[in-house]
């Protein structure tokens, strides 16, 4: 009995260790499923697996799921949960890296040069690298204004790829940056002012640039090494800068010694170098004595001032007295009895110029100096001779035209809206600026649109209020409303009406897995409505506007997928859109005279709208690299087959899977071929481009047929046509 109560036993216990052993194994098999990879830095990898092309040395690299840490994907270093690092380079890479790299707030390297990414470097990246290298690509555009925020960063290589435009005012925070490479794009107009931030600056390549203007911002950087070379900078070499390794071939910087400050500048650049130096063996040093901080003045010289004063005192006393003899006492009286002005900033530079040394013991002569050397004021100056006071220009200010139509926003308001314009409500980054969903305490939401100071010239903020009238002046269904506006501190934003489905850009290369596409109705609603909108501000309008920046980004799709073109008339009245838009010609959107000499008009407008139909019939970029040669282009290899129905069918987006009227398609096609001309003369008006794509509506009927979910239905829906 005894000895079966203990077998008994021991068979309850090895029950139990069986139990226990099976869920320890479970939970081992468990463990991967989760991932050792934090989840937001799985998801963003994810991300930039699906955006890339030609991958397939990325080993164990998938997408939409995967454990980059766990499984040791190529390229990725991490510590515990998180990505640290990404090294990529030279893998013959294309297409882009994505837009969710911000949320891999761990990483400090990120390294994918010596590929072929192309598209613009993505507003979104990680907020605390420390060494980002991409370099010997394909990108365009403008460098992204989210860098500034990266203040851990210390090497920086942008070289050699296809950025353009004037570099942004955003390097003041960088104060860690090490080594910034620039070399090898098109990059315009002045150094930034904030480079002068840049106190751990050691190597600087700008070579191979269009920069232009000098380099004095450079002057007091700790550099060893700086590359100039062939850029467009003029001036002269600052001294601090000629002990260094510099290269400067291929400039137009004047030779011989550097020309004196204006008078009156206060020698800031060589007390800096003495500083610098540790030695200041002025004369007025050694008769101090190496004591406490006295005047650089001495006693005689202070005499020789207050006489010199005394004198030229004496001299004008003796004219106001002559001068007032001739007036009448109650003039005298009146003249006496009105205050003082403060001196305008042209008298106080000639009173400057004056005095002969800049360090006048200003609380013993600026009264009587400002008293006796003050000229009368200007609107008094009638009781005098015209000749004594030679008049002034008087600039008449063009009075500012106050928006009225719309509505007036602080910039705190906006930024509480906004999240202090945070990433996550950024919508997008297009030419002339970021776009960030705001949000308002009493529900309402609204597209800010924060313009570049790249695009917009430091002269603009008088007219801008204006520009804003005028644009507040649009109105049509199919045209993004301008609800409101900002102006302060330097800021120009401007407020649209929000649309909760995005771009049709987005929809057609953005959107996630669980996006339905388009259906062949709602492509044509949406030709018609954009093509109706441009009609609008080509006859409409008076004088007519050219819009110049047509393309699938501007097209945004409300509640019920209706277009409203955005952007309407910003190009038109902002001044250096056509630089700002020069980023545009490798997008595929631009009518060959556009890249030829530059130059919008109405009909150019007219070949970027037929560019977007395409993309609403294909469902293709205009401009994909990631394509055969053949196919990059989307003009040039959808054009010969559009009045082929065999090739048509096959050039249509397979998202469709059939479901469309043949007979529309081919109409559809046939004001496509109109509008992408290359002779500009033969394109249609855009009133003739409504009638066309409305003849078609109204021929399938399309606004009462539901189509089916088979071919027969699409085939019945062309029996319709005939």
């Amino acid at each position: 009995m005894v000895e079966s109560g203990r077998r008994r036993r021991t068979k309850e216990e090895e029950a139990v260790m069986v139990v226990l052993l099976g869920l320890c194994i479970l939970s081992c098999l468990l463990t991967p499923v989760r991932g050792a990879t934090d989840q937001s830095d799985a998801s963003a990898l994810w991300n930039m697996y699906s955006s890339l092309n030609n991958a397939a040395q990325l080993t164990k690299w998938i997408a939409n799921g995967g454990d980059p840490c766990g499984e040791s994907w190529k390229g990725i270093t991490c510590s515990n949960s998180r990505v640290t690092q990404i090294k990529l380079p030279g893998l013959g890479l294309t297409g882009s890296i994505g837009f969710q790299l911000g949320s891999l707030t761990s990483l400090t390297e990120l390294d994918v040069s010596n590929n072929n990414l192309a598209g613009q470097i993505p507003y979104s990246l990680p907020p605390s690298v420390q060494r980002l290298n991409l370099a010997n690509n394909n990108f365009n555009g403008d460098i992204p204004y989210s860098i500034s925020q990266m203040t851990s960063l210390k090497y920086l290589n942008l070289g050699h790829n296809q950025l353009q435009n004037q570099l942004n005012d955003m390097f003041s925070q960088l104060t860690s940056l090490s080594t910034l490479d620039l070399s090898f794009n098109s990059l315009t107009g002045n150094l930034p002012r904030s480079f002068s931030s840049l106190s751990s600056m050691t190597t600087m390549y700008l070579q191979n640039n269009q920069f232009s203007g000098d380099i004095n911002v450079l002057a007091n950087l700790p550099l060893d090494t700086l590359n100039i070379a062939n850029n467009h900078f003029t001036g002269w070499i600052p001294e601090q800068l000629k002990g260094i390794h510099l290269q400067r071939d291929g400039n137009s910087f004047s030779s011989g010694p550097a020309p004196p400050p204006p008078p009156g500048t206060p020698p800031i650049t060589k007390s800096n170098r003495n500083h610098r130096s540790g030695s200041n063996n002025s004369p007025s040093d050694s008769d101090n004595g190496g004591g406490g901080k006295k005047s650089g003045i001495g006693g005689g010289g202070i005499a020789g001032i207050i006489i010199s004063l005394l004198v030229v005192g004496g001299i004008i006393a003796f004219f106001l007295v002559k001068r007032r003899s001739k007036r009448s006492s109650p003039d005298i009286e009146k003249f006496d009895n009105q205050p003082l002005a403060p001196l305008a900033s042209n008298d106080m530079h000639e009173m400057k110029s004056v005095q002969t040394a800049p360090a006048i013991n200003t609380k013993t002569f600026d009264t009587s100096a400002s008293i006796t050397l003050k000229p009368p004021p200007i609107d008094r100056h009638k009781s005098f001779d015209e000749e004594d006071f030679p008049k002034k220009p008087v600039v008449v200010k063009k009075p500012v035209k106050i928006p009225v139509n719309v509505t007036s926003y602080s910039v705190a308001d906006l930024q509480m809206a906004t999240g202090s314009f945070g990433i996550e409500n950024l919508l997008g980054e297009g030419t002339f600026g970021r776009v960030y969903r705001a949000h308002f305490d009493d529900g309402k939401v609204v597209a800010v649109k924060k313009l570049d100071s790249s695009a917009i010239p430091s002269e603009f903020s008088d007219e801008f209020p204006e520009m804003v009238s005028n644009i507040s002046e649009l109105h049509h269904t199919n045209v993004t409303e301008l609800v409101g506006y900002c102006a302060e501190h330097g800021q120009h934003i401007l407020i649209y009406e929000f649309h909760k489905n995005g771009s049709l850009y987005d929809f057609f290369h953005l959107s996630d897995e669980y996006s339905k596409p388009l259906t062949w109705n709602t492509r044509v609603k949406i030709a018609l409505g954009t093509a109706r909108a441009l009609e609008y501000l080509h006859e409409v309008c008076s004088p007519s506007i050219v819009h110049k920046n047509i393309k699938s980004a501007n097209i945004l799709l409300d509640s019920e997928l209706n277009p409203h073109l955005s952007d309407s008339g910003l190009a038109s009245f902002l001044p250096n859109a056509e630089q700002a838009l020069s980023q545009n010609a490798g997008l595929g959107y631009s009518a060959p005279e556009v890249t030829m000499s530059g130059q919008y008009t109405l009909k150019s407008d007219v070949y970027s709208f037929g560019v977007v139909m395409l993309e609403l019939l294909t469902g293709r970029k205009p401009f994909d690299s990631s394509r055969p040669r053949s196919e990059q282009s989307l003009v040039r290899w959808a054009t010969p087959q559009l009045h082929d129905i065999d090739a048509l069918s096959k050039m249509v987006d397979p998202d469709l899977k059939g479901l469309y009227p043949v007979k529309s398609l081919s109409r559809f096609a046939d004001v496509i071929a109109l509008c992408v001309q290359a002779e500009p003369e033969f394109r249609p008006p855009m009133s003739e481009v409504v009638q066309a794509l409305v003849r078609l509506v109204q021929r399938s009927n399309m606004s009462k047929r539901t189509f089916g979910n088979d071919q027969r239905a699409a085939q019945q829906s062309d029996d319709l046509d005939m």
